[in-house]
C-alpha cells in the first residue's frame, strides 16, 4: 500500500517512488544522535561528575553502564507491552524521557538520583530504538529503504566524532550541567520537530504479534543477532579503552586527532553504506568485517609506528561506522512481518554487548594489559565472518530480498 498520511503530518510526503521524506528522516536521524549522546557524554565529563556527586571515577563511569542495562533489560518487554500504540505517540513518549532524565541528571546533587536517572534515559533508548528502523522503512518507497536506514543511522557517528567532543568542550568551559541542560533543550526541541514533520503510523493488532522469542526460528534472525553480539563486544572492547591503548604506544597527547579521524572516516562510510546497501547489503557487510579485522591486525603488530596507527583508524571508521545501519535492515529484512520483534532484540543485545565490552575490557586491562586489545578483536571478528559469509541464504542474503511497505502501514 501506498501511505495518505495527511499533509498536516508530513507535508514532504513521498509523491513518487525516488522521493524520501528528508525532514522526517532527519528527525529520526537527531533522536539517534540524542540516544547515543545521552549514553556516551558521562565518558568526556568523567572528572567534573565525579567531583561534583563525590564519588570515585570508576564509580562515575558507571552512569555510562546503567544506561546499556537499561535499554537492554527493558526493550524486549516495552517493545510487547506498546505493540498496539501508535506509533508517534511511542517516539514522543521516548524523547520526552530523555527531556525528563537528562533535566534530572543536570539537577541532581545526589549519585544514587543520577544514577536513576540515567537507568530512565536508558529505558527511553530502549523505546527510541526499537522504534527508528521500523518508521525509516515505513516512510520510504520499497526500493529506497536501505538508504532511509542509513540517514537515519547517521546520528550515531555524528554524535561520537561531533557531538561527544563538543559535550565535552562544553563541559569543560561551563561546567558538566550545562552541557546536560542543553541535551534536554534539545529533545524539547526535538519534540516539537517530530510534532511537525514525522506520519503516524498505527501499532500492531493484538493477535497479530508473534512472541519475540519465537523470532529466532526465523531463517536469517539468529545468524544476524549473533553477528550483532559479538562485533559490537570487539568494537567496544577497543573503543572504550582506546586513550589507554594509545597511552602506551606513546600517543597519549594524540588521542583528541585519533577519534576525529576516526568519526570523519565512520561518517564516509555511513555515505557509502546508504549509496550501495539497498543492492550489496551482503558486499558492504563482509567489506565491514574485513576492514575493521586489518585495523586491528595492524593496531596488534604495527601499532609504534604513529604514521599506521591512523591508517588502522581510518580503516576501522571505514569498517565500522555502516553497522549500525547494516545490522539493522539485515535485522528488518529477516524479520519480515516480525520485523519490529527482531529490532528490539537486536536494541537488547547491542546493549547487552557495549555493556559486556566495558567490564571484558577492563579485565583484559588489568590481566593481559592493553596491547591485548586489538588481538582479542581479531579472535572475535574470525567468527563473525564465517557467520556473515555463510548466511548467504537467510540475514546476509546474496540476493536481497524483495521489500515490500511495512504491515500496518495506512
Amino acid at each position: 500500500m501506498r501511505n495518505h498520511a495527511t499533509r498536516s503530518a508530513g507535508s514532504d510526503a513521498l509523491t513518487d517512488n525516488q522521493r524520501l521524506p528528508l525532514r522526517a528522516l532527519m528527525a529520526l536521524s537527531t533522536a539517534a544522535f540524542l540516544t547515543v549522546l545521552t549514553e556516551a557524554l558521562p565518558a568526556g565529563v568523567l572528572p567534573g561528575m565525579s567531583a561534583d556527586l563525590a564519588v570515585s571515577e570508576a564509580t562515575t563511569g558507571q552512569l555510562v553502564t546503567i544506561y546499556a542495562i537499561g535499554t537492554a533489560t527493558t526493550a524486549i518487554p516495552l517493545s510487547a507491552a506498546t505493540a498496539g500504540w501508535r506509533r508517534k505517540h511511542l517516539l514522543l513518549t521516548g524523547v520526552a524521557g530523555f527531556a525528563v532524565a537528562n533535566t534530572v541528571t543536570a539537577a541532581s546533587a545526589h549519585f544514587p538520583l543520577t544514577m536513576a536517572s540515567r537507568f530512565v534515559a536508558g529505558v527511553a533508548a530502549g523505546l527510541v530504538w526499537a522504534l527508528l528502523v521500523g518508521y525509516a522503512r515505513r516512510m520510504a518507497p520499497a526500493s529506497l529503504q536501505g538508504k532511509a536506514i542509513a540517514i537515519v543511522m547517521a546520528g550515531i557517528p555524528t554524535a561520537l566524532s561531533l557531538g561527544v567532543p563538543a559535550g565535552t568542550f562544553l563541559g569543560g568551559a561551563f561546567g558538566w550541567r550545562v552541557t546536560f541542560s542543553l541535551m534536554s533543550v534539545l529533545a524539547i526541541a526535538l519534540v516539537g520537530w517530530i510534532v511537525a514533520a514525522v506520519p503516524d503510523y498505527p501499532g500492531q493488532r493484538s493477535g497479530g504479534r508473534r512472541p519475540v522469542l519465537r523470532v529466532l526460528s526465523i531463517e536469517g534472525v539468529a545468524p544476524v543477532l549473533f553477528v550483532t553480539g559479538v562485533f559490537v563486544l570487539a568494537h567496544t572492547i577497543l573503543y572504550t579503552y582506546i586513550a589507554t591503548f594509545l597511552g602506551q604506544v606513546g600517543m597519549g597527547d594524540a588521542i583528541d586527532v585519533v577519534l576525529l579521524a576516526f568519526g570523519v572516516t565512520s561518517m564516509l562510510s555511513i555515505w557509502i553504506v546508504g549509496a550501495h546497501i539497498d543492492r550489496r547489503l551482503r558486499t558492504l557487510s563482509i567489506a565491514s568485517t574485513i576492514l575493521v579485522a586489518v585495523a586491528a591486525a595492524i593496531l596488534a603488530v604495527l601499532a609504534d609506528a604513529p604514521a599506521l596507527v591512523y591508517v588502522a583508524v581510518t580503516l576501522w571508521g571505514l569498517g565500522w561506522g555502516g553497522v549500525p545501519t547494516l545490522l539493522q535492515t539485515a535485522a528488518a529484512d529477516a524479520g519480515g512481518d516480525a520485523a519490529d520483534d527482531a529490532q528490539a532484540m537486536l536494541v537488547t543485545l547491542w546493549n547487552a554487548a557495549m555493556a559486556a565490552g566495558g567490564v571484558a575490557g577492563g579485565i583484559l586491562l588489568d590481566h593481559l594489559g592493553p596491547g591485548s586489545f586489538p588481538w582479542t578483536v581479531l579472535v572475535l571478528l574470525a567468527p563473525v565472518l564465517v557467520v556473515v559469509v555463510a548466511a548467504r541464504t537467510h540475514g546476509f542474503a546474496a540476493v536481497a530480498p524483495r521489500r515490500t511497505d511495512a504491515p500496518g502501514r495506512p
